[in-house]
């Protein structure tokens, strides 16, 4: 066992001593404190004052209050005081400070990048041990690695930049930071972070400060709310947001953002549901793009893809995205490989910087079988993307050519017309004493002088009509008054004439609207010619309803229907059950 095992298997089995005391899914909120500050102690004092000397809470506390601000912030993320005065109760204190004083730490043994490794390691065993609250702030070990390398396709260099707006316990940034030195050893990323939940919030902080970086740049909130980059562009982003978490609480100050600054804020494209802010997440990240270039990854769930019908929040996303063509690609990755979802997820990787060969395009690659199954389930995970399947993934997706994993698309080929086919309004006019009574009292004795067995299907016809009745009656009315009293004797009536307005023009029948989607590669007036036309001669398209819509069907993209059965396989199947049949017919009959 490598030194770095050893030292994790040694801090990692000192939370054995927890046990009883603490539940499984609560080691990790006193062991990665402690680390933290065992690491901190030996830098402020080479020979351990902390550990050697401490042995009570307030002699704890008052040692951390020593700290600078930032870092005592930390501390208090964690409820480090809280968990230190628990800790002295069950008798545990005292023996887990002598423990933690055992281990060497000194940067001379431990250099920040292995500390970095160390931290990131326990993070990653404890969220696996928390199970079905995994999720919610750690990502896959292997579909970090996976986005990484999508997105680092071209190296990294020392000063370039990596933000995630939700970055949960760190690990899309400490991984990309991983990647980035293996291509280039002499890259140093500059790590930008911001993390809503408090304790995640701390442990990305400290993963960073222990890694040298400035700890400044992981920032505590919401990043809706309180934008703690505001105005920075990014080199590169990575980020894995929750899946369909309602943005109500930031509503109103979204809406204001979308509404007063337009395409100047964030959120100019369109707002999804409020029941699903995974778009705004990806709006926001986009706004953080260098005009030379950025290059970034999100893991979705399905949603996004096709969500909302041409007009919608999220199609107009997904238009102002493909339009300014930077999605490169959508990776579709198997299931059952998160820790508390079995939703489908997908990838998506976007740029301001394609390449000649895939500009105007876009690679959708299924790679739903590139997985294993695991030894041990954790959550909801039961599969794990091997390293091997990594890479081939990262190839399929440099090669950029068509196959049975990959398909390549023009942009437009997403984009589709939400097309209005309206049908005209047909009355039948009579003065039956059920449609008399809803014409109202006023007219009641004059409109009996109009025949109440004739039918009219012709409009003219019936107003000329109801126009003589008022007449004899003595009642002159204006032709807008005709014509709107008249309204109260039509039916619905197949057979009879077009309903017209004041100018002549048919009106529409709302029970007969139809909408239908039109590919945007297709002339809409072709496809009405061919596919409305010969049905209903008297259609037409209600041009101001036409909307443009992109979604991304990408299972329909992979189908494969299961092969059809021989005919003579399946005679044989209904011959057997047959003969099964008139067995048990022959054992009815004989008991």
């Amino acid at each position: 066992m490598n030194r770095f095992q050893e030292r994790v298997s040694f801090i990692w089995s000192i939370a054995d001593l927890l046990r009883g005391d603490y539940k499984q899914s609560e080691y990790g909120q006193v062991i990665l404190p402690l680390t933290l500050l065992r690491r901190l102690d030996i830098l402020r004092h080479p020979g351990g004052l902390a550990f050697g000397k401490l042995r009570v809470p307030g002699e704890v506390t008052r040692y951390v209050a020593r700290f600078p601000a930032q870092i005592r912030e930390i501390f208090e993320c964690f409820c480090f005081a809280e968990q230190l005065a628990r800790l002295h109760k069950a008798g545990l204190l005292e023996l887990l400070l002598q423990r933690f004083g055992e281990i060497d730490l000194r940067p001379e043994c431990v250099s920040n990048q292995e500390m970095g490794y160390i931290f990131e390691e326990l993070i990653r065993k404890f969220s696996e041990q928390s199970g079905e609250t995994a999720g919610e702030h750690f990502t896959p070990r292997e579909v970090v690695r996976l986005m990484v390398q999508l997105v680092f396709d071209d190296g990294a260099a020392t000063g370039q930049t990596l933000y995630d707006p939700a970055c949960g316990t760190g690990g899309m940034l400490s991984a990309a930071e991983e990647y980035a030195t293996e291509r280039n050893p002499s890259a140093r990323l500059e790590i930008h972070g911001q993390e809503l939940n408090p304790e995640s919030y701390a442990i990305c902080k400290a993963d960073a400060l222990l890694r040298g970086h400035d700890a400044g740049h992981i920032a505590p909130g919401n990043s809706f709310l309180d934008d703690a980059f505001a105005g920075r562009r990014f080199d590169y982003m990575l980020s894995n947001p929750p899946f369909g978490v309602e943005w109500k609480k930031a509503e109103k100050q979204i809406r204001q953002e979308h509404e007063r600054l337009g395409f100047k804020g964030r959120f100019g494209a369109g707002l999804p549901r409020v029941n699903d802010g995974s778009l705004l997440f990806l709006e926001h990240m986009l706004s953080k793009m260098k005009p030379d270039g950025t290059r970034m990854a999100v893991v979705f769930n399905g949603s996004p893809l096709f969500a909302g019908e041409a007009g919608s929040g999220e199609s107009e996303i997904r238009k102002w995205i493909i339009e300014n063509d930077w999605l490169e690609a959508i990776i579709g990755l198997p299931d059952q490989l998160f820790y508390n979802t079995g939703l489908s997820t997908y990838i998506w990787l976007l740029t301001n910087r394609k390449s000649p060969a895939r500009a105007g395009k876009v690679q959708l690659i299924n790679a739903a079988s590139f997985s294993r199954k695991m030894r041990r389930s954790l959550g909801a995970k039961r599969n794990e993307v091997a390293p091997e399947q990594i890479e081939e993934i990262v190839a399929i997706h440099r090669q950029f050519s068509e196959s049975r994993y990959s398909k390549i698309f023009h942009n437009e080929e997403f984009g589709y017309r939400r097309i209005t086919v309206e049908r005209p309004l047909r009355l039948s006019f009579q003065v039956s004493p059920e449609r008399v009574a809803s014409a109202g009292a006023k007219f009641q004795s004059a409109v009996t002088h109009v025949n109440p067995q004739a039918i009219y299907r012709d409009q003219p016809e019936f107003e000329k009509a109801l126009a003589a009745a008022f007449h004899r009656a003595g009642l002159k009315l204006g032709r807008t008054l005709v014509r709107k009293l008249s309204e109260a004797f039509g039916r619905q009536d197949d057979e009879a004439g077009i309903y017209r307005d004041s100018s002549g023009r048919p009106i529409a029948d709302p029970e007969l609207r139809d909408c239908e989607n039109v590919p945007l590669r297709e002339d809409a007036a072709a496809w009405f010619k061919n596919a409305v036309t010969p049905h209903a001669p008297d259609a037409w398209i209600d041009d101001a309803r036409t909307r443009i819509g992109y979604s991304i069907p990408f299972t329909r993209h992979f189908f494969e229907p299961a092969p059809q059965r021989p005919l003579e396989e399946i005679e044989q199947e209904i011959l057997s059950l047959e003969d099964e049949v008139r067995g048990m017919i022959r054992n009815f009959k004989t008991a």
